[in-house]
This record gives structure tokens, C-alpha cells and sequence, in this order.
């Protein structure tokens, strides 16, 4: 049968007669006979505040350990509630129970002063703080991880100054005004100029503005001659269908004025399928896996068109491939780019807004990107004042134009 216990409370007790609860905050101790303890107390008494200050020392053969129950340092848990501690006598089997205050016992490092550890504690962050503690206790794992981060770690400041001094260079060279303008052309060239096609803008020959090879490769190009043949082999009046039924007019101009025979011919046929693909692409916004098996495209520039021109995204546990509008501004960039090439390096831009869908607008800020000079149509002379070609074109002329930035403004709605 289990002994039962009775509580005795003491008497009144004075701030000596509190017992010590002692916590380290570096580890456990498994043996305290090896440590002294002692305890020092405020010498004025009279003070109600500083009377009740201890300050608990460990000593031992390698480190002295320091807690008080005041300052910055203390436990606030002190001042939150009050602890107590039970001494069971066996004999009459009765708890003395007194009142307890814990100490969080640090290390005192040889050599460090009070005031050197203010210092310390107003500019040292936690992470150094961290270091200094596994330089001193961490595992030889931890040391050589905080070596190595070291290394790699370039100090703040340096950079700083570093960074803060080259900006004040280029500044002085340049001056800030025109390094305001050279942000604000980047700013506007930036959402379109990322999408265009493979340029070279200090070429001898206008062909070599935009590579063909960059468009269409050599094998994708060979792969495209089942394709092309059929193509080239369309009858007048089958053109003619695909007109009425609102298939891809700029393809449809190409294929009726491409040359009658030999590698030319063959080469338009194979570009006019690509530039199909392509416009087909453009209109739409979901691309099937089966995009082109109907036309017979082949593999090759199947994973082209999926790899250029679309991003995958994840929806409802399956992975789609999607044509968003920077990649429908791209699509433009290379259908103009391509269609540059298979018309003497002229091209339509009525034709070509037409079937990708997208405004007249649209496709001359994309043209005037790639650097095009705009044909105005022209007026015929005579009686009858109208247009004798109301498509606009673009075409590449040396050197290629820089045009100013352009603004949009919206216009306000008129209050009725």
C-alpha cells in the first residue's frame, strides 16, 4: 500500500531562504559534484528593488557559468508566476515546501568583459551569434559547413560600396539624363523584343537580318517536302475554296504568285505550309497533341511548333499546352519574319493581322520592333481619288529603323 504525504508550509522566508532552480543553456549536467556553487545578493537591503538581485556562479575546471534573476539576462518567467520547491523528509514523511527562483546559467568566456558583451549584443546579429557558438561547441559536420559558407559569402558592405561606386562612375561618364532615356527604351522595347525571331542588325544583305536557318533549319526544311509537294500541287480552284472558306489568305496570295518550277517553287510550297502551321496555331488557345496530324506534319516541326511557340500548364491532372498572348506576339514576329523571306522581303500586314487574329494595330507595333520600314499605300492619279492597294506593308531596308517610343492613351468616356 502506497505511503501517503502531508504539505508543511514554512513560515515567512526572507529573500535568502529562496531556493535555486539552475538551468544551463548550453547543456545538461550529468554529475554537479564537480561544480561550486555561489550565490552573491545586492549589499543595499533597505532598496525594495535591488534587496531580492542574486547572482547564482558555477565554477568548474573549464568554464564558469553566470545567471542572475535581474537585467536583461534574467528569466521573465520569474516575474510571471511563482515556483516552489518540495523537501520530502522520509522519516515523518511530511514536504517542506519553499519558495523556488530559477537561474539560466550562460558561460563566462575568458577574457570577455561586461562591456565588450554590450557591444557585442548591439551589433551582433543571431546568425553571428550562431557561428561563434559552433566555432566554439559545434560538430567538426557544422564547422566545416560554416567554413564553406564563409567562403561563398560575399560581406554586405563591400558590395555595397562596390555596387554604390560603380553607379556613381557610370553616372558621371554617361550622365543620368541619358541614362533615364537608355531605361526608358529598354522599358518599351522589352515586352515585344524578348518574343522576336534571331536578328542580326549589322548584316551586309537584307536576307541576313533575319536568318532563314533560324526560321526553318535545314532537315526541318527537307522534312517539309511530302508537305510542300501538296501545297504546290493545289489547283486554282482549290485556292479559290479555301478563300471562301476562310482559310489563311496570306498563304493563300504566296501559293498563287510562288514561282512555276524548280527550288524555288519547291522551297515557297514548304515555307507556305510552315506559315500555316504557324497562323493555325495563333487562333488557337488550347494546341490538342494531335495539332497538324491532319495536314501531315511532321514530327520534327511538330515539337518545334510545341516547344517555341506554346507553354505547358497544369489543370485538372493533366498537363495542357497553351498559347498565351506574349506567345500569340511571338507567333507574329515569326510569321512576318517568315513571310519577309518568301516575298522578296515585302510583306503584307493586312494579310497577316487578318489570320492571326489580332488588330492592325498590333501588327505594326510587332513590325516596327523587328525594325521594318512601313509602305503607305498610295493613291492613283486621275478622276477617281482612291486607293490602288489598301494593304500595308513592311519591308527590311539597311540600316533598320529605330522608331520613338509610343505611348497609348486611352481616351476618357464623354459623361451624357
Amino acid at each position: 500500500m502506497a505511503a501517503s504525504c502531508s504539505f508543511v508550509c514554512c513560515g515567512e522566508e526572507n529573500e535568502s531562504d529562496k531556493a535555486a532552480i539552475v538551468r544551463f543553456s548550453n547543456g545538461c549536467v550529468g554529475n554537479a559534484s564537480p561544480l561550486e556553487f555561489s550565490t552573491y545578493k545586492h549589499t543595499d537591503e533597505k532598496n525594495p528593488r535591488k534587496k531580492s538581485r542574486r547572482i547564482l556562479v558555477a565554477e568548474s575546471d573549464r568554464l564558469s557559468y553566470v545567471g542572475q534573476n535581474f537585467g536583461a539576462e534574467s528569466m521573465k518567467c520569474n516575474t510571471l508566476c511563482k515556483y516552489y520547491v518540495g523537501v520530502l523528509n522520509k522519516q515523518t514523511m511530511q514536504m517542506e515546501v519553499h519558495n523556488a527562483v530559477l537561474f539560466n546559467l550562460q558561460p563566462v568566456i575568458p577574457g570577455e568583459t561586461s562591456a565588450d558583451k554590450a557591444q557585442d549584443t548591439s551589433t551582433t546579429t543571431y546568425r553571428d551569434k550562431v557561428d561563434l557558438l559552433i566555432e566554439a561547441f559545434g560538430t567538426n559536420k557544422q564547422k566545416r559547413a560554416l567554413v564553406s559558407r564563409r567562403l561563398n559569402q560575399v560581406g554586405s558592405n563591400a558590395l555595397h560600396n562596390a555596387v554604390a561606386k560603380a553607379a556613381t562612375s557610370v553616372i558621371d561618364k554617361k550622365g543620368l539624363e541619358a541614362l533615364q532615356q537608355e531605361v526608358a527604351e529598354t522599358e518599351s522595347q522589352g515586352t515585344v523584343a524578348s518574343h522576336l525571331p534571331p536578328c542580326n542588325p549589322n548584316a551586309d544583305k537584307r536576307e541576313d537580318v533575319y536568318p532563314f536557318d533560324e526560321l526553318l533549319s535545314p532537315m526541318e526544311l527537307a522534312a517539309l517536302e511530302v508537305p510542300g509537294s501538296k501545297m504546290a500541287a493545289l489547283t486554282p480552284e482549290e485556292l479559290q475554296k479555301m478563300k471562301d472558306e476562310g482559310g489563311s489568305l496570306s498563304v493563300v496570295r504566296h501559293l498563287e504568285t510562288m514561282p512555276t518550277v524548280g527550288e524555288a517553287r519547291e522551297r515557297t510550297s514548304r515555307c507556305a505550309f510552315y506559315l500555316s502551321m504557324l497562323l493555325k496555331m495563333a487562333r488557337q488557345k488550347n494546341v490538342p497533341h494531335k495539332f497538324g496530324h491532319d495536314e501531315g506534319c511532321p514530327r520534327i516541326v511538330k515539337n518545334k511548333l510545341f516547344k517555341t511557340f506554346t507553354v505547358e500548364t497544369f489543370n485538372n491532372g493533366r498537363v495542357q499546352n497553351i498559347v498565351s498572348t506574349s506567345m500569340r506576339t511571338k507567333l507574329a514576329a515569326y510569321s512576318l519574319a517568315l513571310a519577309l523571306h518568301m516575298g522578296h522581303m515585302t510583306a503584307d500586314l493586312s494579310l497577316l493581322h487578318r489570320d492571326l487574329r489580332i488588330t492592325e494595330a498590333k501588327m505594326i507595333e510587332v513590325a516596327k520592333s523587328m525594325g521594318l520600314s512601313m509602305i503607305k499605300p498610295t493613291r492613283t492619279k486621275g478622276n477617281e481619288a482612291v486607293l490602288s492597294d489598301d494593304h500595308r506593308q513592311a519591308t527590311v531596308v539597311l540600316p533598320l529603323v529605330k522608331y520613338d517610343q509610343f505611348v497609348e492613351r486611352r481616351k476618357r468616356k464623354k459623361m451624357h
